[in-house]
């Protein structure tokens, strides 16, 4: 570059040593070791998301975020990988019209969400016509559980049983797979006098966890628990809880709003078993057809 005078100097300055010169070692003390940080978030697999638009609204809920794995545990069930990353869930039942202004009962459905709002499944009855307004609550079902990209990865299954405390011989129970067709987990009523109790079982039917309910299941302004304890009893080690909707939603309607809490490094299948007996309790407890009233305790 050509100064006054006829003198030339470098465009830029010329690296006298030290940090910064490629051919030179950075000085003492620097970190080497480059920490790379925990391992990332194994998200729920779910669709390619497009970018939102410039005026979107910020404040709209969106599936988990989508990334690969970078490891998948050994013995967790395909498309349960982002269940052994948290330690609730959040399920929340889908109002449908029909049903709520002519009683004429419809499959349920439900929106399975992670603690932030994200939906990570959803959970859809299958059933016909007559079961459904005929048997009522007590019906039986298959309820399929898909992901974000449309997959089933957990499937419940509930036959036709006694509810009343009165038939100890034929008491509630439902089956979960996961996936589809590999049996993980049961959930059994427990006979009790006037408590709604279950057993969590393992695929071998041996009792893992307990679950217990309040004698009168009626979220009358409040929520309704579910403690959940070791096998042998003992203090609780998570809960379901049936949570309070708004007074509008409990009279005219069957939606319904529960959460799910669970030990962090419980076993990924447990909690899918988990989960399936928080839809039995639903069924069970909190389930209108038409202009029937849903049962509060395990008498009626």
């Amino acid at each position: 570059m050509a100064q006054p005078g006829g003198h030339s100097v470098a465009p830029y300055p010329v690296p006298q040593g030290g940090y910064g010169d490629p051919s030179k070692a950075p000085p003492p003390g620097f970190n080497m070791d480059y920490n790379a940080g925990p391992p990332p978030v194994m998200y729920q697999p779910g669709p390619v998301m497009q970018p939102q638009e410039y005026g979107g609204h910020p404040g709209g809920i969106s599936p988990a975020p989508v990334q690969a794995p970078a490891v998948v545990p050994v013995g967790v069930p395909p498309g349960l990988e982002y269940l052994t990353q948290i330690d609730q869930i959040l399920i929340h039942q889908k109002v449908e019209l029909l049903e709520a202004f002519i009683g004429f009962e419809t499959n349920n459905q439900y929106e399975i969400k992670n603690s932030l709002g994200q939906k990570i499944y959803k959970a859809k009855e299958k059933n016909d016509c007559c079961t459904r307004n005929c048997c009522g609550s007590l019906r039986s079902f298959d309820m399929k559980i898909k992901d974000n990209s449309d997959r089933e990865v957990i499937r419940l299954v509930r036959p036709f049983r006694c509810v009343s405390c009165w038939c100890p011989c034929c008491l509630q129970e439902m089956e979960v797979q996961a996936p589809p067709g590999t049996t993980v987990g049961y959930v059994k009523q427990d006979w009790h006098p006037f408590l709604p109790k279950f057993s969590i079982q393992n695929a071998n039917k041996e009792t893992v966890m307990k679950l217990e309910g309040p004698c009168f299941a009626c979220n009358c302004c409040g929520d309704v628990n579910f403690e959940l304890k070791g096998k042998d009893g003992g203090a609780s080690i998570g809960r379901i809880s049936k949570q309070w909707s708004g007074l509008l939603k409990e009279v005219f309607t069957d939606t319904d709003n529960f959460g799910i809490q669970f030990p962090l490094d419980m076993d990924v299948k447990m909690k899918a078993v988990l989960m399936g007996s928080c839809f039995l309790i639903d069924f069970m407890f909190f389930e209108k057809v038409g202009e029937g009233n849903q049962r509060s305790t395990v008498f009626s």
